[in-house]
């Protein structure tokens, strides 16, 4: 008995997710593309646009609220959550946006930072 093809689009929204995931592997032109998006927007439309030629019928919004693309769109459009070093981690960078930071606005030079080990 022969077995009739799946319709993708019958499929749980994650079902279609890892699909696409896993057809973006080895993908060298999604992939470059990917890499050169600036922002989590143009990324989702490049997503979009695969998910369409594999008929997976997926649609921004859950491709924006799915795992790991989420993730992903969210990296590509944040810095990192912790940085170590002279930089603050990124929920106490949050509340600076758009003001100048605390050693600009008064010309002294900023302080440097240890990170110790005891």
């Amino acid at each position: 008995m022969e077995s009739q093809p799946t319709d993708p689009r019958t499929l749980s929204v994650g079902q279609r997710v890892s699909i696409l995931v896993k057809a973006l592997d080895g993908a060298k032109r999604t992939n470059e593309a990917l890499a050169n998006c600036s922002n989590g927007d143009q990324m989702v439309e490049v997503l979009l646009d695969a998910s369409r030629k594999l008929g997976l019928g997926l649609t921004r919004a859950e491709l924006v609220r799915t795992p790991p693309i989420r993730d992903w769109v969210w990296w590509k459009n944040k810095e990192a959550l912790l940085t170590i070093g002279d930089a603050k981690p990124r929920y106490q960078q949050d509340g600076d946006q758009g003001r100048p930071a605390a050693a600009e606005a008064t010309n002294e030079p900023a302080r440097k930072k240890f990170l110790g080990l005891f």
